[in-house]
């Protein structure tokens, strides 16, 4: 082997990832919100790059689709992955709108037409009486804290060395309103006796809400329990055996709490009533809104697909600013800094376009292949893979994952993200056509809503769905049923029987 120095020539290709092709394949993962404040960022860099204003017309940022494939259609632009290949989009066409389907292209779901908003289930946000609709966003907007209601409280009803200790005290309680440490580890820390420390917790859960500050679920019922001054012997005897109470040992109960049927009944009636989590009367963060990017509206045509425009940036390049600039005299840099800003601004623009085309091809094809959903619920879902959208569509795997990342869909069964539409599947018991895994568990949750006294066993179940043609095993459907949060036969029988 040769360790002389020479020169080689070789010919190889490789995929060159540019700062633009990184920034498409960005904005495609993006929901609309986040590709706004991207947008944003954008703009305070590049002097070039504008939002279109209200007054000024704009091109509608999608177009109506039939997802049964009537009608006919417009040349197929560039997919996302051509863009991505070549690094080319020069060649992208401008979003059309076919007018003369039933166009119904909004900025928002309050600004559209009024035969427009009911086929979305939007009444241009009035009630049905006329009246002003509820604030969405202020019924989502978080209260008074628990910790500053306790805090309050305790300005009120204690001294100032009873006051420090009791703010302590508040800072370790959690949102359920439970106490989550030790009274010996809260003296050691404050260098207090631990009877003092417990006298100032016993004035702290005597706040509101009732219950509150307690150290687990007995002693949060039983604080409950005093307050409504049904702490008896018989109620303290019930509430120190809740385990008992949990397995529906009636009998058992019966002989520790000294009662009989028709007490016993009472008492855990009275029980049920009580709060186990106070704390969660009080908001802490307030509950974030989800906002659909996508519309899904049914219509003579067809189904049509709109992107929601009043999330979604209207970019523009100010070709006459450039002009402006570059006529006056620069030097080297300058110029080639306004050519870089002129490049990325196009880039920005053409990414968004080609973005908002492909999120909705996607989106047409999930219509179309989920279509029995739309019309007939969630029990007519089809199972449904990445790969069949993406072969059917002609685009990339990794790409329909990254347009169906992170994205909503607004239709008139309500708000999916568009990864709902992906299930596994379950073989049918005749052979035929599979079914999704959500279908199987809407029939499992319905059967067992309907099973009134006659609590159904999970081969029961099996037998059932298997006269419904679903092919399942008896751990299958047991998965199933703890996965939607319902509890086993023996369970549901415990349940129905203390609720008697």
């Amino acid at each position: 082997m040769s360790l002389a120095p020479r020169l080689d020539l070789r010919q190889s290709q490789s995929l060159v990832m540019t700062p633009q092709l990184q920034q498409a394949i960005r904005l495609l993962a993006l929901s609309n919100l986040e590709v706004e404040a991207a947008v944003a960022e954008e703009i305070e860099k590049n002097p070039l790059l504008e939002t279109a204003r209200e007054e000024e017309p704009s091109e509608p940022a999608a177009d109506t689709h039939d997802a049964d494939g009537g009608g006919d259609e417009a040349p197929e632009p560039e997919s996302a992955d051509r863009l991505i290949e070549t690094g080319d989009a020069a060649a992208d066409a401008p979003l059309d709108a076919d007018y003369a389907a039933e166009t119904f292209h909004h900025d928002g779901p309050t600004d559209g037409a009024p035969g427009l908003d009911g086929a979305f289930g939007i009444d241009g946000g009035r009630s049905a009486g006329g009246d002003e609709a509820p604030d969405i966003d202020g019924l989502g907007a978080g209260g008074l804290s628990l910790h500053d209601h306790l805090r309050a409280q305790a300005g009120l009803a204690l001294r100032e060395r009873d006051r420090l200790i009791a703010e302590h005290l508040i800072d370790l309680i959690d949102d359920a309103g439970y106490l989550t440490a030790p009274l010996g580890e809260v003296a050691l820390r404050l260098g207090l006796a631990e009877s003092a420390v417990e006298r100032v917790l016993t004035i702290v859960q005597g706040f509101d809400p009732t219950g509150v500050g307690a150290r687990s679920l007995a002693e949060c019922l039983a604080l409950q329990a005093r307050e409504a001054d049904r702490y008896d012997p018989c109620m303290a005897a019930l509430i120190a055996n809740l385990d008992l109470v949990a397995r529906g040992q009636l009998a058992q109960l019966k002989r520790i709490c000294r009662v009989d049927d028709e007490d016993l009944a009472d008492m855990i009636r009275e029980l049920r009533a009580y709060d186990p989590k106070p704390g969660l009367r009080f908001g802490g963060e307030p509950a974030a809104p989800v906002t659909p990017d996508l519309f899904v509206a049914r219509t003579k045509a067809g189904w049509a697909i709109e992107l929601n425009a009043a999330t979604l940036p209207r970019v523009l390049v100010n070709r006459s600013y450039y002009v402006e600039l570059s006529s006056g005299a620069q030097d080297k840099a300058s110029r080639a800094w306004l050519a870089d800003c002129l490049q990325s601004a196009n880039w920005l623009a053409k990414a968004l376009d080609q973005r908002a085309r492909t999120i909705v091809k996607v989106a047409t094809e999930l219509v179309k292949q989920q279509e029995g959903f739309f019309l007939h619920g969630v029990e007519a879902l089809r199972p449904l893979t990445l790969k069949a959208v993406a072969d059917a569509i002609g685009m990339h795997e990794s790409t329909v994952s990254r347009v169906t990342s992170n994205k909503y869909l607004s239709c008139a069964r309500g708000l999916f993200e568009l990864k709902y539409f992906f299930t596994s599947g379950v073989a049918s018991a005749d052979g035929g056509e599979a079914a999704s895994a959500a279908a199987v568990k809407s029939h499992i949750a319905r059967l067992i809503a309907n099973e009134g006294d006659k609590i159904l066993s999970d081969d029961k179940l099996v037998e059932l769905l298997n006269e419904r043609g679903f092919d399942l095993a008896r751990r299958t459907v047991a998965k199933y049923r703890e996965a939607i949060g319902l509890g086993s036969s023996v369970q549901r029988r415990r349940a129905k029987a203390l609720a008697g």
